[in-house]
């Protein structure tokens, strides 16, 4: 049983048609929006969440069903929705010049219309059997393989204490990945990435970043060597050069964590700001990296900078779907909304534990992967 209606988009130049049509999806119990061009349909498309499934007609203006299937095609997220043509045509040759572009069929425009919603609810009920199928076999390899990209423990570090909290999103693993290496006594490292990509077609390729980071960390320190900004450059550098990821990008936050002088080293790849919290003064600091998302450029033009916390300071690294929400109105990437209720769960004395607990209600209309980490001046 679905969880929420179905989202459909029709596109038609008929407006008489569409409203029709947009009529009988509504009282089938669809969410439905429509638009008269495939123009008004990518400007749509833009800017709000994707539907589940687009029916377009094929003869229209401008820009015809065929090019407005190439044109989605060409994005990373729209190619992925399910499409269906509505034609009065019944030419084969135009028909496998649909299917060719993955259109998942062809429908006349003469179909009686309940014979439309059936085959459009028999659609998407394949649709979501295969996701969910797809979505098991991924969760028992992870679990055969005993492969993970977010970490069962995290290290003791004399004057800290670390934390993260982790959602995926739809429980499916997707691109977030988390570590913490301890080196030695007085050095441990926190890494926080999300490589660009989709659920578990994107966390298949975390096992590579990280496999790069690890290794770039356990011989800067065999070798005495702890600038952040030098690791992160090497680990561009390998990736850059690697046939599988180099056409693969991924942010990246590295903290090295020194317990001797209680000090943060830190440089980052394409990442947020992190947030500073200053227990005294009941306010955050957005600390920035200019460093390009790792797998860009060969030069990442890495840097590094020290952050210096006092005791019941507390210092925030997150990803993106933190701050990426959806709601009625679409997508909303909002950093400073998220700051403030951040802020907010900060009262006297306030747990990280808590916090957990609060993300978990907080934070509704996830999109994507959700991570954070906490370190917490002691």
């Amino acid at each position: 049983m679905n969880k929420r209606p179905y989202k459909i988009l029709l596109v038609d130049d008929d407006a008489l048609f569409l409203k029709l049509m947009g009529q009988v999806f509504i009282n089938s119990g669809f969410e439905c929006d429509t638009a008269l061009s495939a123009e008004d349909a990518i400007e749509f498309l833009d800017k709000n969440n994707p539907p589940d499934i687009i029916l377009s007609d094929y003869n229209m203006g401008a820009m015809n069903g065929l090019q407005f299937r190439k044109y989605l095609l060409e994005d990373n997220v729209f190619k992925n929705i399910p499409f269906l043509f509505l034609t009065y045509f019944s030419d084969k040759d135009l028909m496998m010049q649909g299917l060719d572009l993955q259109a998942i069929d062809y429908v006349l425009k003469n179909t009686p219309m309940n014979v439309l919603v059936s085959k459009v609810n028999n659609i998407l009920f394949t649709v979501d059997k295969q996701r969910e199928l797809s979505a098991l076999e991924i969760k028992k390899a992870a679990t055969s393989l005993n492969i993970k990209s977010i970490p069962a423990g995290i290290p003791l570090v004399d004057g800290f204490s670390l934390d993260f909290w982790h959602k995926a999103f739809d429980d499916i693993p997707g691109g977030d990945f988390i570590d913490f290496i301890r080196v030695n006594d007085r050095y441990t490292f926190a890494v926080l990435g999300d490589v660009m990509g989709k659920k578990w077609m994107a966390w298949f390729f975390t096992f590579g970043f990280l496999s790069y980071i690890r290794s770039a960390v356990r011989f800067a320190a065999f070798n005495g060597e702890y600038s952040t900004a030098k690791i992160l450059q090497q680990v561009n550098d390998v990736i850059c050069l690697d046939e599988v990821l180099k056409d693969i990008l991924s942010s990246l936050s590295l903290m090295l964590i020194d317990s001797e002088d209680a000090t943060i080293t830190y440089s980052g790849a394409g990442d947020l700001p992190l947030l500073h919290y200053k227990k005294a003064e009941n306010k955050f600091t957005h600390i920035s990296s200019s460093g390009l998302l790792l797998g860009l450029f060969a030069d990442g033009s890495y840097s590094e900078q020290q952050i210096k916390l006092k005791p019941d300071d507390r210092l925030f690294i997150f990803t993106d779907g933190m701050i990426d929400l959806a709601d009625d109105a679409g997508k909303k990437s909002d950093y400073n909304r998220f700051a403030s209720l951040l802020l907010d769960m900060l009262k006297p004395d306030a747990s990280f534990t808590g916090m957990k607990k609060q993300f978990e209600q907080n934070l509704q209309g996830q999109i994507d992967d959700q991570s954070i980490i906490c370190i917490y001046k002691l």
